[in-house]
């Protein structure tokens, strides 16, 4: 297969499965906004959480099933949901504080949270990957997941760039503290009744 082909077919892969993602990621923009190191803590947990996303779909490629049964998969809504109602009980503790910068404690970005959320959010792109991947080969195979890891970053910056345009700015600083946990819980409880998780 011509590798101009099939990198073009990863971009698009990739596009499909991660554009979901734009809209978390422009909200740990803005919950980081001002602070020091938002875009590289995000960058690392953006990478950490699509790496282990990736590493999963090649061993469930590679024939390692039993590493993570499909069935546990929609469980993985558990941890977006765990944040988003962590998070909205900050926001609920603090509702009566006007001072900003009591406001502004405990909205942090750390690396370990966006991984975890983009790792939980992953779930259907592992389902989406192996097929793929069993279909292409090992060699396309390994192009896509190349593709895949460069267009992170552009993922990323995206997020960014939208994140920081004066309109959406002002509204994603002014509603963040209730858009963040309703965005997670949201995405949690989709991903566990997609998923059929507990029955549902």
């Amino acid at each position: 297969m011509n590798i101009v082909a099939t990198l073009l077919q990863a971009a698009g892969l990739f596009l499909v499965t991660n554009i979901d993602d734009i809209i978390v990621l422009s909200l740990f923009f803005a919950r980081g906004a001002g602070q020091r190191g938002t875009t590289a803590k995000i960058t690392a947990g953006q990478y950490l959480g699509f790496g282990a996303i990736l590493a999963v779909a090649v061993a469930v490629t590679l024939g390692a099933q039993a590493f993570l049964p499909e069935s546990a998969i929609p469980y993985f809504g558990l941890i977006p949901l765990l944040l988003g109602l962590r998070a909205a009980w900050q926001v609920w503790r603090r509702r009566g504080d006007d001072d900003d910068d009591e406001l502004a404690e405990g909205k942090t970005v750390s690396v370990l949270t966006v991984a975890a959320v983009t790792f939980a959010n992953g779930g259907d792109n592992i389902g989406v990957y192996v097929p793929v991947f069993l279909a292409v080969g090992t060699g396309a195979a390994v192009a896509y997941c190349v593709a895949f890891l460069l267009l992170v970053i552009v993922l990323v910056l995206a997020a960014r760039f939208i994140a920081t345009r004066r309109p959406i700015a002002a509204v994603l600083e002014r509603w963040e503290h209730i858009l963040f946990p309703l965005v997670l819980i949201g995405l949690g409880l989709v991903i566990l009744i997609e998923g059929g998780a507990f029955g549902l």
